[in-house]
């Protein structure tokens, strides 16, 4: 008498009853997806980049820039979501990335600027370290 065969990756808890199918996505999909991945970074890099030198010289054209990166990214992650068929928490998750992209260079910005709010002063005294 032979024994039955188990699968070791089966779910023994799940519901013989109810079917769930999940279909795979194809290979455009995922390739575009990985683009897309490769986009939010890039473009939050050039964000972050744009915003910190347009401060720094005062420069609108370098804040403009920083802003057109931003709505790259922006799109970069809705071609993600949409390419990766991302649903759910992941819109969620999505979301909270693009408000964080968003968010830090700004708080990065002023946190270096509140660090180094007294250093000119002290420069302009004579004062070294």
């Amino acid at each position: 008498m032979t024994e039955p065969i188990v699968n070791p990756f089966v779910n023994p808890f799940a519901n013989p009853m109810v079917e769930t199918i999940v279909e795979p996505i194809g290979i455009q999909n995922l390739f575009l997806g990985t683009m897309s991945g490769a986009l939010v970074v890039l473009m939050g890099a050039f964000y972050a980049l744009f915003f910190a030198l347009g401060r720094l010289h005062g420069s609108i054209a370098l804040n403009w820039a920083s802003l057109f990166s931003y709505v790259l990214l922006a799109c970069a992650v809705y071609v993600l979501v949409i390419s990766l068929e991302l649903s759910g928490i992941w819109i969620g998750v999505a979301t909270v990335m693009l408000i964080g992209y968003f968010l830090a260079p700004r708080a990065i910005w002023h946190l270096c600027v509140g660090t180094h709010a007294g250093d000119e002063a002290e420069l302009n005294n004579g004062v070294s370290r």
